[in-house]
């Protein structure tokens, strides 16, 4: 039976480099997820920096988790799955929308997380003229939607996340405090079982203005 609860608050250490070290995914995908809000997505489009504050995430871990891309074993699309943490897992939904995941768990343990929504901190110009027509608000408010904003494509699937080298990483930001976190069950896994479909593995930044509908917006 998975746990019902998100593991506690563990926070991080201080870095010598800004981005967020392997050592930092290597724990549970639950608390990755959790500990991931607050930090920063960055992503060097065409010599510019786009970043944006992550503000809603969901973990898939495991196996025997009937919601996670895991859970029939190893395949040409889950793969980064199994690689080390730290990675980018990017993959097409409905043939559509890019989803961007991060690698958590040790080698060879298929878990990660995805991440949901993020809160625009600079490169709003350039998010918008990669999503004409919107409000800074509807601009990165969902994973395919922040995937768009930011030029995040399959062509990111597998980088590391730890350096910035390949131009998409993630950074330390700001420590969300426990009571200032909102927990619910996942969004879109209804090919699942129970308790799978239940189990509380989103978290989202209460009151935020940039998470994604069904986690406080109301449009």
């Amino acid at each position: 039976m998975p746990p019902s609860k998100p593991a506690p608050h563990l926070g991080f250490k201080p870095l010598q480099s800004p981005c967020l070290p392997a050592e930092f995914y290597a724990d549970s995908a639950v608390t990755v997820a959790r500990l991931l809000l607050g930090a920063v997505l960055c992503r060097n489009s065409n010599g510019e920096v786009l970043r944006a504050k992550i503000v809603e995430t969901e973990c898939y871990t495991g196996q025997n988790d009937l919601a996670s891309h895991g859970r029939s074993g190893q395949t040409p699309r889950n793969l980064p799955m199994w690689e080390d943490p730290g990675r980018a897992y990017v993959y097409r939904t409905y043939g559509i929308h890019w989803m961007l995941n991060v690698v958590t768990e040790p080698k060879g343990h298929p878990a990660a997380v995805l991440v949901r929504a993020v809160e625009p901190l600079s490169g709003q110009h350039v998010m918008q003229d990669l999503r004409p027509g919107r409000s800074i608000l509807e601009l990165t408010n969902g994973p395919g939607r922040l995937c768009q904003a930011m030029a995040i494509t399959g062509e990111q699937n597998r980088i590391d996340l730890t350096t910035a080298a390949a131009g998409l990483y993630i950074e330390a930001g700001d420590l969300i405090l426990d009571q200032d976190v909102q927990i619910g069950p996942r969004i879109g896994i209804e090919q699942a079982a129970e308790p799978w479909l239940s189990i509380p593995w989103r978290f989202w930044i209460a009151g935020n203005q940039y998470v994604s509908r069904g986690s406080g917006r109301q449009k």
